[in-house]
Parts: structure tokens; C-alpha cells; sequence
């Protein structure tokens, strides 16, 4: 692979706001140029020179302006009218100063299924086009009336035998329709024009829908664009990489942390495909601490939960009101800095990794910068960057312990507790997907399959990111539509799993010692014993401790959980049993309902 950075290009379409809102976001996130949706402009009071020279001004090109739709395969007085169109909007990239122009296939009624006078009259726009210095790209959509493959669209440019006229290949449309991009290999690299790139999930759906509501930036869904990008650029295609992508929450949410978003996206799939962008993500060995931001009240609260817990405050921080708890390889921070009472909040993540520097470097090689930060003169350097949530992360070693002097004594016997197994981190609406980026192109973890429930008050959507061993694992959770004030008593609720070695021990200790655990249902665990005819003496346990469970091919998963202690936060132990891999979602509903019971009771 050359060691040339591709030129990176994102559509207007892909962003919220005025065009001026849009190039600004593009620029500002480090795009080189953006292709120039019709409508963005149209809307604009701007000129399409004033545009042009704003663009210059942020040190973007415009690319391609596009679309032009309905073009091919039609009668004459058709034809006569789109060449008048035609020739207008050649008048506008003139002043835009844009020499690309993308024209789709067409799903016009007045249209022909007739491949020579299609690229008849494709030769004679890509004529007009060349004689006042354009070209002409020619896309098959998804859903074309006629040509709706790349194949199809290909064979209709060769035919044609221009110049000026050539394929533009857009990820979405080939992928969604299962196309084979192996073939895009055949094709003359000159002859590729230009190149979109869009990610989408699997659905089985109207592609026309899919395509206008569910597209992502590429590495937040299923399709393989590695490959894609592969083939393409195998042609010997050095065009640029250009984001196309319609989705709906993009399209609502402030354009300049999506601009990003975008840019994090291209990056890792420059990595992907062979470009140098940054060292590969260090190894992990685990979670090094889960940091809770507390007031006063709810600190206190916290407090006597992890001792409960059997964790031990083994020290102070030496000049921040920090505690530092822990038992086994598990360790909490309650940090004292919030104000607002009740307050209990994750406010940061630490991972364990023998190379914190490179770490560094490759958050801020793939656009999240290391957050300015004080420290004492004898306080470990810690670097941490900002997850799209706002929750710092931050890459450690064990140097930082150093930080904290020794508290005192574990008031009762530990539980078992080995270690973090998960953090759980509910994400804002528009942050779901950009989250599950963020963590696998900066911190090096893979997504795994979006799960969706049915929960007390509506849809939530879960996805888990995890290291290669399995050492590091967070939770993504995300509810499908924005709640209003009529929310339940419990707003977006965090929480951290420990791992225990003996769940239902532990629960027992637990009941003895008074802890807050979360009462179960019996219905639960009615319904329990009606599906998986667990053995009886389990399930007398389980209900007696109000312990969750859940197993599937793999292994078995049991699971406790402690009640909302302040605003959301609460405590959960879990015991992964064989190679069950999961976070027990079938559970989630259960769980919520009872926070939900716990927390008016406690209201009321």
C-alpha cells in the first residue's frame, strides 16, 4: 500500500444544519474536501461563487456536486428537457468551481429498459459535460427502475465510450444488494470516477428506506468495507475517499462532534485497508479502576456499600478528595467533587495497558486528543481522552496507585471479587453508535452484535465492546427513541460488574449483612423454572437470594444486583460459568422493573 494518505471527502448530506453549519464541521474535523449535495445548496442564500470561495477559505474542494436524477433511456422531447437541465446546472459548477458531476440511474416512468439508448444519451451528456471541462459519474442505485447493479452500470459506461463519463461506486448500493465487490476488480481504475462510502446494519427492509434512514459511518455496521475499499483501490483507483451517509440522528445532532465522528470512521478504515494511520491499539490486561463522581450524601452511601461488598479503602488520594477501594484485582474511586446532591455518576474508566504513551498516540491520531490535566509534582502522568458520553478514559499502568496513601482496615471479609468484568454505560440518544466507534478505534476494542429488548418503557438497544482476551468489557445501552419528563424514577442508570467466583455465596453473605440487594419477583423465577428446568435446589437459591440467571450454548451466567444507590449507579457481581460470553440481557427488563419499584418506594 502507498504510503499516501488518500484525500478525505464527506457529503453535506451527512450533517445537520445550514451548508455554511456543514463546511464548517467538515473543515474543522480535518476533511479535505466535501461533495456538494443540490439541495444543501438551494436552501443556501449564498452564491454558488460565494460558496466556492467560502470553501477556499476553510481549505476545502468541492468534489462532486450532485445528484442529477432521471437522466437516461428516454423519449426525445424527455431528453431535450434533461439536456436544458443538464446545461443550468453545468452554469452553477462553473461558479462553484466543481468539475464532477453525479448523475443516478434512473426510476423515471418515462424511462426505457434499453442499455444502447442509455448510453446513447449518456455519450451525449458526458459531450456537453467535456466541452465546458466536466465529467460525468454515473451510479446505479439500489433501487433503480432499470440499473440498479454496478455491473449493469459499468457495462452501460464502456458501451457509451467517453472520456468524460465514468462509474461512481457507492458502498451502500452494492453491499445492500449482496453484489459481488470482487468484480469491481475488472474494472479500469481511470474509469472509476469516484467512490462513496456508507456502512448500514443488517435489516430486511425496503432498501430505499434502508438506504435513506439506517446508513452509518463506515465500522458502526455489518458490511464488510474493508473488502470493498480493497477491491476498489486495486483498480488502481487514488480518487478520494468520500462519506455518503443519510441517517437520521446525523442529520439532528450538532454537526461538528458528527464531523469527527465521520473523520474516526475513515481513519480506522484507512488503517483497515493498509494506509499508515497510527500504531495498532497496545494489549490490554484488564480494567485498572471505574472512577465515581459523588456529592457528600450519595459518596457516603457508595462507601458503605463497597464495604459491604468486602472491598477495603486502601487509601486517599494525596491531593484530590479521592478514595480508593478494593478487593481482589477490583479497584473504585469515589471522587468528592460533585455539588449537586445526590449525584452518583461514572465519570471515568481506566485501562491497563504496558504502553500508555502509544495509547496516547493512537487516541490522538484517530481525532480524540489527550484532555489537559493537573497534577502534583510526584503524581503519576495520567493521559485520558473524552468518550463520546463525556466519561473519560483513561490509559494507565499501575504507577498511579502510587498516588494514594494507606486508609485503613476492611470492616468484613471480602466476597470473592476478582476483578472489573464489565462497566455498563447508558448512552444518549444520538451518542449510540459514535460510542461504539470511538471504543474500537481508539481503544482497540470490537463490537459485538447489537441486541434489542422489549424493557418496562420501550425499546433498548445493547452492545457490548471487548479486548481480544476478554479482559476489558463495556456494556453500551441506549434506549431507541428520547424519553420525555414522564420518565421512570431511574434516568439512564450505570453500573459496574465485578467479577465473584461464587455468586450465590456471596448473595448469602450478602442478605446476612443487611446489603441493598435488589429484591426479584417470584414470577421470575416461576417463569424460570417453566424454560429451563433448572435443577431444584439451584432454583430454590437463586430465589432465595434474588440472583439472575441466563445461559446459552457456551456456559452459564449469574448475576446480583445491589439497588440504585444516588442518582443511577449501582453494583452488580456476576459469575461467568463455562463460555458464556454475554451481559445477561434477557435479565435487563427484570432488573429494571424492580429499580423501578425500589426507587418510588424509597420516594414515597
Amino acid at each position: 500500500m502507498s504510503a499516501v494518505e488518500p484525500r478525505r471527502v464527506i457529503a453535506t448530506v451527512c450533517l445537520s444544519g445550514t451548508l455554511e453549519d456543514k463546511l464548517a464541521a467538515a473543515a474543522a474535523a480535518g476533511f479535505d474536501g466535501v461533495e456538494l449535495f443540490e439541495n444543501d445548496l438551494v436552501v443556501s442564500a449564498a452564491s454558488p461563487a460565494e460558496i466556492r470561495q467560502r470553501c477556499a477559505d476553510l481549505g476545502l474542494t468541492i468534489d462532486l456536486y450532485q445528484p442529477f436524477r432521471d437522466f437516461e433511456a428516454v423519449p426525445p422531447d424527455v431528453l431535450r428537457a434533461n439536456l436544458r437541465r443538464a446545461e443550468r446546472k453545468f452554469d452553477v459548477m462553473e461558479q462553484l468551481g466543481v468539475d464532477l458531476v453525479l448523475v443516478c440511474s434512473t426510476v423515471s416512468p418515462d424511462a426505457v429498459d434499453d442499455d444502447e439508448l442509455a448510453a446513447e444519451q449518456l455519450r451525449l451528456l458526458a459531450e456537453r459535460a467535456a466541452a465546458r471541462g466536466m465529467r460525468v459519474a454515473y451510479e446505479a442505485l439500489a433501487w433503480g427502475r432499470f440499473v440498479n447493479t454496478y455491473e449493469h452500470s459499468w457495462r452501460i459506461v464502456r458501451r457509451a465510450d467517453h472520456p468524460a463519463l465514468g462509474v461512481c461506486l457507492d458502498s451502500f448500493h452494492v453491499l445492500s444488494r449482496g453484489g459481488d465487490p470482487a468484480l469491481i476488480r475488472t474494472i479500469p481504475g481511470e474509469k472509476l470516477f469516484f467512490l462513496q462510502l456508507a456502512d448500514a446494519p443488517q435489516l430486511d427492509m425496503d432498501v430505499l428506506q434502508w438506504s435513506r434512514h439506517h446508513r452509518l459511518f463506515p465500522g458502526q455496521g455489518a458490511f464488510d468495507l474493508p473488502t470493498f475499499v480493497g477491491n476498489v483501490l486495486s483498480t488502481g483507483y487514488r480518487g478520494p475517499l468520500s462519506l455518503e451517509v443519510f441517517n437520521d440522528v446525523f442529520r439532528q445532532a450538532d454537526p461538528k462532534p458528527a464531523a469527527l465522528d465521520a473523520m474516526r470512521s475513515l481513519r480506522l478504515l484507512e488503517e483497515q485497508v493498509g494506509f499508515p494511520v497510527a500504531a495498532p491499539a497496545p494489549e490490554l490486561s484488564g480494567h485498572a479502576f471505574a472512577e465515581l463522581t459523588v456529592d457528600e450524601v450519595a459518596g457516603a452511601k457508595l462507601a458503605e456499600t463497597l464495604a459491604a461488598l468486602g472491598f477495603e479503602r486502601t487509601g486517599e488520594h494525596g491531593s484530590k478528595p479521592v478514595q480508593l477501594w478494593e478487593q481482589g484485582g477490583a479497584r473504585v474511586l469515589l471522587n468528592a467533587k460533585a455539588e449537586t446532591p445526590g449525584t452518583a455518576v461514572i465519570g471515568a474508566l481506566a485501562v491497563e495497558t504496558g504502553d500508555p504513551s502509544s495509547s496516547a498516540l493512537r487516541a490522538d491520531a484517530m481525532h480524540a486528543p489527550v484532555l489537559p490535566r493537573t497534577r502534583g509534582p510526584q503524581e503519576a502522568n495520567l493521559a485520558s481522552v473524552a468518550a463520546p458520553d463525556g466519561t473519560e478514559v483513561f490509559f494507565c499502568s499501575d504507577s498511579w496507585l502510587a498516588d494514594f496513601s494507606g486508609a485503613g482496615a476492611s470492616p468484613v471479609p471480602g466476597l470473592g471479587i476478582t476483578g472489573i468484568d464489565h462497566v455498563a454505560l447508558t448512552q444518549p440518544f444520538d451518542h449510540f453508535d459514535e460510542a461504539a466507534l470511538f471504543y474500537r478505534s481508539v481503544v482497540g476494542l470490537r463490537p459485538e452484535p447489537i441486541a434489542e429488548y422489549a424493557a418496562p418503557f420501550g425499546m433498548v438497544r445493547t452492545r457490548g465492546v471487548v479486548d481480544p482476551t476478554g479482559s476489558v468489557r463495556i456494556a453500551l445501552t441506549g434506549t431507541l427513541v428520547r424519553r420525555g419528563e414522564w420518565a421512570p424514577a431511574v434516568r439512564d442508570p450505570q453500573h459496574i460488574a465485578f467479577a465473584c467466583e461464587d455468586v450465590l455465596a456471596a448473595a448469602r453473605a450478602l442478605r446476612e449483612r443487611g446489603a441493598p440487594v435488589l429484591r426479584v419477583p417470584d414470577n421470575y423465577y416461576d417463569d424460570l423454572d417453566a424454560r429451563l428446568d433448572l435443577d431444584r435446589e439451584l432454583l430454590v437459591q437463586l430465589r432465595a437470594n434474588s440472583v439472575l440467571y441466563d445461559r446459552d450454548e457456551h456456559g452459564e451466567y449469574l448475576h446480583v444486583c445491589t439497588e440504585i444507590l444516588g442518582s443511577r449507579i449501582f453494583f452488580e457481581l456476576v459469575q461467568r460459568i463455562g463460555g458464556y460470553a454475554g451481559y445477561g440481557v434477557p435479565n435487563a427488563p427484570v432488573r429494571m422493573a424492580a429499580h423501578r419499584r425500589q426507587r418510588l418506594a424509597a420516594d414515597g
